[in-house]
């Protein structure tokens, strides 16, 4: 009976594998990266931009938040366990990187191929 438990568990992990990277390759690219301090935006950044920015967190935390070859990423930052920086670079929408200690969250929306109007009327 073990064997079989043993069997089934190793298909839903190979299955769950297998359906979190089709869904995270299926994410479309994204165009800006939107930065929001205490909830409250910030700025927003285009990805096609290669840039450096410093952000003010909450009581005067900082991050430095680094854009190149279409990724985000946070570099250094003032916060006591530096997860943020550890997170990677993100450039799917949807993604985000989240500084808990300074209240910042980088989150990258938009799509690179979005057309200027909603729909037609014929």
């Amino acid at each position: 009976m073990w064997k079989r438990d043993a069997a089934l568990l190793a298909g839903f992990l190979a299955a769950g594998a297998a359906l979190f990277f089709i869904f995270r390759i299926s994410r479309p690219e994204g165009a800006s990266a939107v930065v929001r301090v205490s909830g409250q935006q910030y700025a927003a950044y285009d990805l096609g931009e290669d840039r450096t920015v410093e952000i003010q967190g909450k009581d005067g935390g900082t991050n430095l938040l680094e854009i190149r070859g279409g990724k985000a990423s946070i570099t250094e930052a003032s916060c006591p366990d530096r997860l943020c920086m550890r997170q990677g670079s993100v450039s799917r929408q949807g993604e985000c990187i989240i500084c808990l200690p300074n209240e910042v969250v980088v989150e990258i929306t938009g799509t690179k191929e979005e057309l200027p109007y909603d729909a037609v009327a014929g």
